[in-house]
Parts: C-alpha cells; structure tokens; sequence
C-alpha cells in the first residue's frame, strides 16, 4: 500500500493495557493482539494476516493468529527454518518481502508461500529477555503491501507488546515445570502402588518387590512405570493417579 493509503495510526498503549486487562489469560490477550495488528495494518476488506512467532528452546511455535491460515502460513515457513518471520526473530531486525515472485533470499519457500497464494511478508522482532526470540508477522496476497510508515507501526506496536510476551514466556516455562513434576509424581504414585501389589502378591519386604520390578523391568526392556502400570492393569485398577485436581 501506497503512504497515502496507509491507515495505521499510532500505536496506543492505553488499548494494550485495556486488552491485557479484559482478557482471561495471556493466550487470549494475545490472540486480541494479533488480531487489533491485522487490523491496524489492513485497508478495506483485504484483511492481512498476523501472528506471533515464539522460538523457544530451538521449538518454532506459533503462540497466536488472527485466523487459521495465518498459523497455517507461519507454520509453512517453519518447515524450510527460514523465512523473513524466523530472520526478524533471530537477527532481531525488520525483514520485508515486498514480491515473493522475484525474492532470492530464500527461493524455495519463496515459491512455497507464494503457491498458497502470499505475496509480500513483513516480520517484525519483538524485544524477548533470555534465550526465547520473537516476532510479529504479516501476511497478505498483494504485492509491495507495506509501506515504511506501516513497518515503523508494526515495530512500534512489537515494543509495546513485548513485556506482555515476556510474560508469557515466563508461564510457558512454568507450566512445562508443572507437567514435568505431574508426570514424575505420578510415575512415582505408580510404581509405589505396584510394589504394594506385588509385597502382598509374593509376601515380601518393599526392597524385594522393588528389585522384582526391576527385574521384569530389565527383561521385557520397558522402564519400571510401564511395567508397574501393566501389574496395576492385570488387577484392573489401571495406572496410578495423583491428588492434583
């Protein structure tokens, strides 16, 4: 789009404040994030489309879209590791692409974006803490799409939703914490509920039963829960469960 067709205002951090406030959990605030961008950086009805790329861990994942084809173009662009969205977070400057037909840079998932029917692209870094990258990305069919002033928006609009990001980061780790000590704790509550089973089964000491599901463990080349799972099985009680809930 021409500077005199340009319809992104200036970012206002008051709406931002008031999304974040209005919505239930980060993922939400975030989806209403992406969508208020596609918006911004729209004219008439050829909405673009926008989501937020988290690289993580080396895990590429797209935390939010304004629709199912945008996380559908992200994740195109996740199967070649390559792309302006995954230079942007990883260089942590702007990369645009105003024609995919005559783009260079990447070729093949340059004409891979371009077959499903995406033009131009704009990714924008988003300021992350740590070792977690990020990026706003835009998508839209029309060559030469953004314009100066738009990338300057978008940049300005990634600033001021990178501490809201952090943040989510932040419960990202903190919940993958919390599945990873369920999971072991509940391992745990399993293997302690088999070895009852089998100290009332064989009539021996706790040491005993645990060094017979070692055994079993070691000979059927399965890890001990798997097999103290198949011992609460056999007595129909299925695997052990925690008191989480």
């Amino acid at each position: 789009m021409s500077d005199q067709e340009n319809t992104v205002g200036p970012v206002d951090a008051g709406a931002i404040q008031d999304m974040v406030l209005d919505s239930e959990d980060v993922e939400q605030f975030l989806t209403k994030l992406v969508i208020a961008a596609g918006h911004r950086m729209s004219t008439g009805s050829d909405e673009v489309l926008c989501g937020v790329t988290l690289l993580r861990d080396r895990v590429k994942t797209t935390v939010a879209s304004n629709g199912a084809l945008a996380q559908k173009m992200d994740e195109v662009q996740y199967a070649f590791d390559d792309g302006p969205c995954l230079r942007a977070a990883r260089e942590g400057s702007a990369q645009y692409v105003p024609d995919f037909t005559v783009e260079e840079r990447f070729p093949e998932y340059s004409r891979a974006i371009a077959g499903h029917g995406i033009i131009s692209a704009l990714g924008v870094p988003i300021p992350l803490e740590g070792e977690a990258m990020a990026a706003l990305n835009f998508y839209s069919p029309f060559a030469e799409a953004f314009c100066e002033s738009d990338i300057a928006a978008a940049q300005r609009f990634a600033e001021e939703v990178s501490v809201s990001l952090r943040l989510a980061v932040r419960i990202a780790r903190l919940t993958e914490s919390s599945a990873d000590m369920r999971a072991a704790m509940e391992s745990r509550t399993t293997i302690d509920l088999a070895v009852g089973v089998i100290m009332g089964q064989n009539r021996c000491s706790q040491d005993e039963a645990m060094s017979i599901l070692k055994a079993a463990s070691s000979a059927r080349n399965l890890k001990v829960r798997d097999v103290a799972a198949s011992v609460l099985q056999s007595l129909g009680q299925g695997p052990g469960r925690t008191h989480f809930d």
